[in-house]
């Protein structure tokens, strides 16, 4: 059970060993040793665990020491007690060990330390875990308001959000203060997609190198993300059957090309229309495929892939995205007087063959999977505004029951 110790004041005894009482019939208090040095009131109590612990408070503080115990006794009792000593680690400590648990692949994981490290270390780095308030992280975002972009910082608070987690899990502190009413995670931007025409894309791959011109077929004929297209092997293609095998793309980590499942960990069979197969062969007639060889995720690893590329550099070797951007694709945008933004990148040309195929009548769902996304409802909330109206579907449908004679008749 806990009690309170008072290290100034001791109970007097007698030579018996008798207590000595007053004429009130209260002990008589005798100071101690240690009378008007340090702090006065000692709470002593057994934790969860079976270990003593023990908390300090100041002379005339004898309520707030009481207070604590009967808290810490009713918290033992309901099965939440935090140890307090558990809260005082350092927030940088905990989150570089949170950091080495993650399972995350190599490119996930470079992004995730760069924002914990950059963005969320130097504000909480040297504070104990229990000391971060709502207030604090609120302070936080707002300094971090006018110096990134709003989906970064999303981004960053989502991840500060999954440390203090591991936190509360942990039993370092009680409550999550990114969970709190008076802290709202910022917005991300929605951007509304406005697709390009057949026109545009046209004239874009008019404008590049004819050795990467069929990057926009397959971005804008089959929906492929940039670093899929340049990771297709020629044994993922079925130009009879008419289908494409997405199943590994070539990325950058830590400044590295290497192979990797696609995004969401998914491979997918798309299927190649007639058009888009007889431009990859066209391609292929000129630009033969090289066999090419990387690290499998991790660009430190001992597992090696090698693959015969459809697309390769002049010097038949895997395409650096970074490269390809600034020296194909930039030059090519402002050939035909596209400004190079967010929106404009190569990923634009998988809002083309959304729009085209939800245009042509094709559902959500299959859509979600041609393009590899984990949950139609994503799909859906992206391309839901290039969807034909609803309302003359719904007149149409209505009028070819009822207006036809024989039902008016009956």
């Amino acid at each position: 059970m806990a009690h309170i110790e008072d290290r100034w004041f001791t109970p007097q005894r007698d030579g018996e060993g008798k207590l000595v009482l007053n004429v009130r019939g209260k002990p008589v208090m005798a100071r101690t040793a240690l009378y008007g040095t340090g702090l006065r009131y000692r709470v002593r109590y057994i934790g969860p665990d079976g270990r003593e612990r023990k908390k300090s408070f100041p002379d005339r503080a004898k309520q707030a020491a009481e207070a604590f115990m009967a808290t810490v006794e009713a918290d033992k009792h309901r099965g939440t007690f935090i140890d307090p000593a558990a809260g005082r680690m350092l927030f940088g400590e905990f989150a570089e060990a949170w950091l080495r648990t993650r399972t995350y692949d190599k490119s996930t994981m470079e992004s995730l330390e760069v924002r914990v490290r950059k963005h969320i270390l130097p504000f909480f780095g040297s504070r104990p875990l229990s000391s971060i308030k709502p207030s604090a992280v609120a302070e936080w975002d707002s300094e971090l308001a006018g110096v990134l972009a709003q989906d970064t910082r999303s981004v960053a608070f989502a991840y500060l959000r999954m440390i203090l987690a591991a936190a509360v899990d942990d039993e370092r502190i009680a409550k999550n203060p990114c969970s709190a009413k008076s802290v709202k995670q910022p917005r991300p931007v929605e951007r509304r997609v406005i697709p390009w025409t057949y026109d545009e894309i046209s004239a874009i791959r008019a404008n590049m190198i004819p050795r990467y011109r069929s990057v926009v077929d397959l971005g804008g004929g089959c929906g492929m993300r940039q670093g899929e297209i340049f990771g297709l092997g020629i044994d993922d293609l079925d130009l009879d059957g008419g289908w494409l095998h997405v199943r590994r793309q070539v990325k950058r980590v830590y400044s590295r090309l290497v192979f990797g499942l696609p995004k969401n960990d998914k491979d997918r069979r798309v299927p190649l229309p007639a058009s888009i197969a007889a431009a990859l062969q066209a391609h292929l007639a000129e630009f033969p495929s090289a066999s090419v060889t990387l690290p499998w995720e991790d660009p430190f690893g001992d597992e090696l892939v090698t693959v015969p590329l459809v697309f390769v550099t002049s010097r038949r070797s895997a395409i650096n995205r970074s490269h390809f951007n600034s020296k194909i694709w930039h030059p090519a945008l402002a050939a035909v007087g596209v400004p190079h933004t967010r929106a404009t990148g190569v990923h634009a040309l998988r809002h083309f063959y959304a729009s085209t195929l939800l245009d042509a009548g094709e559902n959500i769902r299959a859509l979600a999977t041609y393009l590899g996304h984990a949950d139609p409802g994503f799909t859906l909330r992206i391309y839901t505004h290039l969807m034909p109206s609803s309302e003359e579907r719904t007149r149409h449908a209505i009028d070819a029951l009822f207006g036809s004679e024989e039902v008016l008749a009956a």
